[in-house]
C-alpha cells in the first residue's frame, strides 16, 4: 500500500476516531500522527458518573448481560403476590423458617453449580445425600461413634462417591450423565442397604447433627454482628482490590461506587439481621451457608483454582493447551459436589431428626438443579456463581412456602417450579444468543 494511502488530515483523525479512543499525542511518544489509543470503556463511564453507570446498564441489558436481574426481579414479584393474598407470608416467623428451609437443599445446589459450570451434571447428587445421612445414622446412632467422627465420615462418604464419579468422567471418558444416573440408583440402594429393614433412624434431639437446624442465637448482637462483619469485610475488600488496581494503572471502582454498593448490601444486611430477632434470632443452619458460600464464592473468584473450573467451562481444549490438568479439576468438582450433597444430606436429617428410606428422593434432586439454574448459573457452562444456589432456593422456597400458607396442593406448586425453571432456561438462552450477535458471546 502507497504512503499517500496511509496518511489521514487531522480534522479527519478525529471525526474517524472510534467511542472509547482518543488519538494519540504524538508529542515524544514515538507515536505515528492520527494514531489511536484504546481507553478502556469502564473509565468512559466512571467519568460520566452514575449517568454512566446507568447508560452501561442499559447497554448491559439490550447486549444480554442480564447477571442475577431477572432472578432478583422474579423473587419480588413472587414475595410480592404472596403478600398481597396471605400477610403472613412475610412475616418474622415464616421468613425465618424459610431460611432455615432451604438451607438442606441449598447446599446440595452449591456442588451442583460447580459441575454446571464445567458443563456438565451431576444426577447423584439426591442419592449421595441420602446416603451421607444414612452412614452418620447408622454410626452415631446404632454404634454408638462420636458425632463428629461420623460426620466426618458422612462427609468422606460423598467426596469419596464424588471422586469416583469425576474418575469415570475424566480418565475413562463415560459422559458425566451416564456415570451419574448409575450413581443415582446404586447409591439410593445402598442407602436402602445401610439403613436396614426399620428403614427409619431416629437423631438424637440433643446431638450435633440435630444442633445444626435447630439451634437459633437469640442474642440480637449475634445477628447484627454478623450483619456488620459481613458490610465490613465487602467493604474492605471492594477497597482494597480497588486501590491495587489503581496501583497497577488497571481501571478501578472509585470510591463513591465503591460506598454506593456497601449502602446497598447494609440495608439487606441488616434488614435482615432485624426480621431474624423479631423472631428467634439468627438460625445456626442459616449461619453455616453463608459461610459456605463466601468460602466456596473466594474458592471461585479468587484462586487459580477456580480460574482453571470457569477456564474449562468456557473452552476445554484451550484449557488443556494452557497447561490446565483437565481431568484433575474434573475429578475434583465431581468430589465437591458429592461433599456438598453429603453435608446438605445432613443438614435435612437434622431438619427432620431422622434419616430414613424417602432420604436423597421425591424432588430433592430437581430442586437442587433448578435452584443452581434459576439463580442464574448457565448449563451451558462458564458462567456462574455460587451465590446462584441462594438466589434459586430462595425462589423455589418461596414458591413451595407461600402455597403452603394458601394451602394449594402440591402438584400445583410443582408445575409453577417447573415454569420458572423453563423461563430460567429461556432466558439464558437468549441472553446467549444475544451476547453473540451484540459481539460478546
Amino acid at each position: 500500500m502507497s504512503e499517500t494511502n496511509l496518511s489521514k488530515t487531522p480534522a479527519a483523525d478525529t471525526a474517524d476516531t472510534p467511542a472509547g479512543t482518543v488519538p494519540a499525542d504524538t508529542g515524544g511518544t514515538g507515536a505515528a500522527k492520527g494514531a489511536t489509543v484504546a481507553v478502556d470503556p469502564r473509565l468512559l463511564v466512571r467519568e460520566q458518573g452514575f449517568a454512566g453507570y446507568w447508560t452501561e446498564f442499559k447497554r448491559k441489558m439490550r447486549s444480554g448481560e442480564l447477571g442475577s436481574v431477572p432472578v432478583v426481579v422474579g423473587l419480588a414479584i413472587i414475595w410480592a403476590i404472596f403478600q398481597s393474598m396471605d400477610s403472613a407470608f412475610l412475616s418474622a416467623e415464616n421468613l425465618s423458617n424459610l431460611s432455615v428451609y432451604i438451607v438442606g437443599t441449598g447446599l446440595i445446589s452449591v456442588g451442583i453449580v460447580f459441575v454446571l459450570l464445567l458443563g456438565e451434571i451431576d444426577l447423584s447428587v439426591g442419592s449421595v445425600s441420602g446416603l451421607a445421612s444414612a452412614t452418620f445414622a447408622v454410626l452415631a446412632v446404632n454404634n454408638g461413634v462420636n458425632e463428629w467422627l461420623a460426620v466426618l465420615a458422612a462427609l468422606l462418604t460423598g467426596a469419596v462417591i464424588g471422586a469416583v464419579h469425576g474418575f469415570f468422567f475424566a480418565k475413562i471418558g463415560v459422559p458425566a450423565f451416564v456415570v451419574t444416573l448409575a450413581g443415582l440408583l446404586a447409591w439410593n440402594g445402598l442407602m436402602l442397604k445401610v439403613l436396614g429393614t426399620t428403614g427409619t433412624i431416629n437423631l438424637d434431639s440433643e446431638g450435633l447433627v440435630a444442633t445444626l437446624s435447630n439451634h437459633y442465637f437469640t442474642d440480637i448482637a449475634v445477628a447484627y454482628g454478623v450483619a456488620a462483619v459481613a458490610v465490613g469485610v465487602f467493604f474492605a475488600v471492594q477497597y482494597l482490590g480497588a486501590r491495587r488496581r489503581a496501583a497497577a494503572g488497571i481501571p478501578s471502582r472509585p470510591l463513591s461506587e465503591i460506598a454506593v454498593r456497601t449502602a446497598l448490601l447494609a440495608v439487606l444486611a441488616f434488614g435482615a439481621a432485624y426480621m431474624l430477632n423479631q423472631y428467634k434470632g439468627m438460625p445456626l443452619a442459616l449461619l453455616i451457608f453463608l459461610v459456605v458460600l463466601v468460602a466456596l464464592d473466594f474458592v471461585l473468584k479468587r484462586t487459580s483454582y477456580g480460574r482453571k473450573v470457569f477456564a474449562l467451562g468456557g473452552n476445554t481444549e484451550a484449557a488443556r493447551r494452557a497447561g490446565i490438568n483437565v481431568a484433575a479439576v474434573r475429578i475434583s468438582v465431581f468430589s465437591i459436589a458429592g461433599t456438598m450433597a453429603a453435608f446438605g444430606g445432613l443438614m435435612i436429617a437434622s431438619r427432620i431428626l431422622a434419616a430414613n428410606q424417602g432420604a436423597g428422593t421425591g424432588n430433592l434432586l430437581m430442586e437442587a438443579i433448578a435452584a443452581a439454574v434459576i439463580g442464574g448459573t448457565s448449563l451451558f457452562g462458564g458462567r456462574g456463581t455460587v451465590w446462584s444456589a441462594l438466589l434459586g432456593m430462595l425462589v423455589i422456597g418461596s414458591i413451595a412456602n407461600g402455597m403452603a400458607l394458601l394451602g394449594i396442593a402440591a402438584a400445583v406448586q410443582y408445575m409453577i417450579t417447573g415454569a420458572v425453571l423453563l423461563a430460567a432456561v429461556v432466558i439464558d438462552s437468549v441472553s446467549r444468543r444475544t451476547q453473540r450477535s451484540a459481539g460478546r458471546g
